[in-house]
């Protein structure tokens, strides 16, 4: 199969991540896979396969009006339509929302099946007015609405007919696979969290829960790792409590496996999702896992109580206990550990994209 992927770019990202582990295994079943980023290849963070075919449009650049918005879209547009009439797929699929919507527009009129894929929470995530209208009159243009939890799945029966909407999950990275989270006998613990230093990821609200707990286990330290806006801010808060002496704001790293392996609790402090990556890859790595109830995603992933915590949305109280619970408790840790693994094989890569093939076979049929 001739298959077209289309995504902004292949930087540093949960979406991105998922995005080379997908091309990558088509490719290795034998598919025809060209990949189209509308930035350039110099700014790629994951591997792609040498037998991938690579385009770079080259089309980046902040828009600083709205006349600017709409003549930078238009020739995203234009170059995406002359790529697609001068090509032969048998099918297109497309990442993240604003890709979705210049995808679909490109392709209008030219009788290509088209797949898009929702990468976050549109009830929680801001797109812009222009770009939340498009998305509903141009969605139920698509073949397939790929969504990764059903809580999504239930937004997009509102545009687009159920029938169109596949919920497909993320699947585990192999990296992910092999050996487990510290939790042993070290002196020295650590918490971490992994993700984009910005608002979504209420990085502010971890370290706030942090603080509360903190003096009662002075063995333990909190470890951020990600970059974004958010980093002065974050660091300020940690002067600010008292905390910075025991507190690490590092950058992303090409292996968070290993990051995740030396430490001894994970915590997902988001204030909304759209599928947590990372929370999925704490527990394949044999981590405890704590996560706010927030939309959407981490409630489908952890079985409360059994393998990982789940405490109220946006309480950061209630986090701060149950840090501070599991803080004090190895052998809690060690049993929700256990647990934890078993998402390997409920989100294992055969098993989601078994789910991908259907998607593709259906909007070429």
């Amino acid at each position: 199969m001739r298959i077209a992927f289309v995504i902004y770019s292949l930087a540093a990202g949960g979406a991105e991540r998922v995005a080379s582990t997908i091309i990558n295994h088509w490719v290795t079943a034998g598919e025809q896979v060209t990949v189209v980023t509308f930035d350039s290849v110099d700014k790629d963070f994951y591997r792609i396969d040498a037998g991938v075919k690579r385009i770079a449009l080259g089309l980046t650049g902040e828009s600083k009006s709205r006349r600017q918005f709409i003549r930078n879209n238009l020739r995203r547009v234009k170059s995406l339509r002359a790529f697609f009439r001068g090509s032969e797929f048998d099918v297109i699929v497309s990442f993240i929302d604003k890709s979705n919507v210049l995808v679909l527009l490109a392709t209008l009129g030219l009788g290509l099946p088209v797949i898009v894929s929702e990468r976050n929470d549109p009830r929680k995530h801001a797109v812009g007015s222009v770009t939340a209208g498009l998305r509903r009159l141009l969605y139920p243009h698509a073949r397939a609405v790929v969504v990764q939890t059903q809580g999504v799945g239930q937004w997009a029966r509102r545009i687009v007919r159920k029938e169109a909407i596949y919920v497909i999950p993320n699947p585990i990275s192999k990296q992910f696979l092999d050996g487990h989270g510290s939790n042993g006998t070290n002196a020295h613990h650590t918490v971490v969290a992994m993700g984009r230093m910005e608002p979504q990821k209420g990085f502010d609200r971890l370290l706030t829960a942090f603080a509360k707990c903190a003096d009662k286990h002075p063995e333990w330290t909190l470890r951020i790792v990600g970059e974004g806006a958010e980093r002065p801010r974050l660091y300020a808060l940690a002067v600010r409590s008292g905390l910075e002496p025991r507190v690490r704001l590092d950058t992303v790293t090409k292996e968070p496996e290993k990051v995740l392996r030396d430490s001894d609790l994970f915590v997902l402090s988001s204030r909304y999702e759209g599928f947590p990556n990372v929370l999925l890859e704490a527990m394949a790595c044999g981590l405890p896992v704590i996560s706010f109830d927030c939309p959407s995603g981490a409630r489908e992933m952890i079985r409360n109580g059994i393998d990982g915590v789940l405490v109220p949305p946006d309480d950061v109280e209630a986090l701060a206990m149950a840090m501070d619970r599991l803080m004090g408790a190895q052998q809690e840790r060690r049993r929700l550990a256990s647990r934890a693994v078993e998402v390997s094989e409920r989100y294992s890569l055969p098993r989601v994209m078994a789910m991908w093939s259907e998607v593709l076979e259906q909007a070429v049929r």
